[in-house]
């Protein structure tokens, strides 16, 4: 399958399974399972800042839109996308994952210790800008502190489950013909 039409695939269904199935479940009140930014996450390591960042606002906005709010996932996703090649440039060493598979995974990444890290750093500024867009204040830190972490927690469990669900058959990549 074509990475342009696995791509528009996963967009679909990380939408359709957030907004019928994840926004229906209410595990406590500082917990909310977010898995669409799965989507960013999931993005090969070739595409450029640019689009990942365009990609990630339609993502957010897709969202915001099913939930008529005003930019919060948008926001989200888009400073996710724009510290996602960083947190790979400091987790992959140069030369590394990015030249010889497609995309970030277990394999990739060299195991599963670097792969949580980046999901986990990425998931919890996702979850920490979007809180504090939504309440717009640190009245109540620990509040806004337990929620992110909680959150964060439930989003990298998710996103280990589907990725353990869902293999992802990633063939290394070499230089010959």
């Amino acid at each position: 399958m074509s990475t342009i039409v696995k791509t528009i695939f996963r967009f679909i269904l990380l939408i359709l399974v957030q907004v019928f199935v994840l926004d229906k479940i209410r595990l406590h009140q500082m917990v909310t399972p977010y898995l669409y930014f799965l989507f960013i996450l999931w993005l090969p390591f070739s595409i450029n800042r640019t689009t990942l960042m365009i990609l990630a606002f339609i993502l957010g906005f897709t969202l915001d839109s099913f939930h008529h709010q005003p930019g919060f996932h948008a926001a989200a996703c888009v400073l996710m996308a724009y510290i996602r090649p960083f947190i790979i440039n400091i987790l992959i060493p140069q030369e590394g994952a990015e030249t010889n598979y497609e995309e970030p995974s277990f394999k990739s990444m060299g195991g599963m210790l670097p792969y949580l890290i980046y999901c986990g750093i990425l998931i919890f500024l996702h979850n920490a800008w979007l809180f504090l867009l939504e309440a717009w204040q640190f009245a109540d830190f620990w509040y806004f502190f337990l929620n992110t972490i909680s959150s964060t927690i439930i989003g990298l469990l998710l996103i280990l489950i589907t990725d353990l669900l869902f293999s992802r058959n990633q063939k290394f990549k070499t230089n010959t013909i």
